[in-house]
């Protein structure tokens, strides 16, 4: 250890968290310190500007919990998740495009038979979803465990509702052997994230809309395949 100055605070900070015996733990500390570090240097960082930073993340996370992921929000807005999906999940060829997981997933989706409804939704556009599940080579895959999401004719999910009593708009299917799943659920519709938090607040500032086109998500899941989420 040195006496701490401003040129040598990183190289002290590397240096307690040098005993980490987990090495590829010390190896991210070490650049998450690094980069840090050197983010508060390139912008002289103020005082006051990372008190605001630190409340902010304070709001995010106090706002979080197991139905509200703020924080993943946060990360979807900043394209940080899109970024480490596409570092550890890279496709290429005929692989389907992935995409990030959201902040509206579950992990109470009942398990369905193919054909079933997920919603109960009385006001959304009925849609018979059909696909196919297949590998690079064009083979079919059976029992892929697909878990499917969406919103409602609303634009909210079922978790952004306080009388929520269970899943909605959420159901697992799995793939047939021919590869094929279908389930009826309704026409997606564009929405807005939720405008009420510190991220809401962060893409205003930033003169960012909040908005989403409507979609479906998927996950799936097969012994030996890398998980897919589209």
């Amino acid at each position: 250890m040195k006496d701490m100055t401003a040129d040598n605070i990183t190289e002290n900070v590397h240096a307690i968290n040098s005993q980490c015996p987990n090495p590829r733990a010390r190896y991210i500390f070490e650049r998450l310190v690094s980069h840090l570090h050197d983010f508060a240097r390139e912008t002289r960082l103020s005082t006051d500007e990372w008190m605001l930073g630190l409340d902010f993340l304070t709001d995010v996370g106090q706002i979080s919990t197991d139905l509200r992921r703020e924080m993943i929000l946060l990360s979807d807005t900043l394209g940080l998740s899109a970024l480490v999906d596409s570092i550890d999940h890279p496709r290429t060829g005929q692989s389907s495009e992935g995409t990030v997981l959201g902040p509206f997933h579950t992990h109470d989706a009942k398990e369905v038979e193919n054909g079933h409804p997920i919603h109960k939704d009385p006001d959304g556009i009925p849609l018979l979803v059909l696909c196919t599940v297949k590998d690079t080579k064009g083979n079919p895959i059976e029992g892929v465990q697909v878990d499917v999401w969406e919103g409602d004719s609303h634009g909210n999910y079922d978790v952004q509702y306080a009388d929520r009593d269970g899943p909605d708009g959420r159901g697992i299917v799995f793939s047939q052997k021919d590869g094929s799943f279908w389930f009826k659920a309704i026409k997606p519709v564009s929405y807005p994230i939720p405008t009420d938090g510190p991220v809401a607040k962060m893409l205003q500032m930033l003169h960012r809309h909040p908005n989403r086109p409507g979609h479906v998500h998927f996950m799936l899941e097969a012994k030996g395949f890398d998980t897919l989420i589209t």
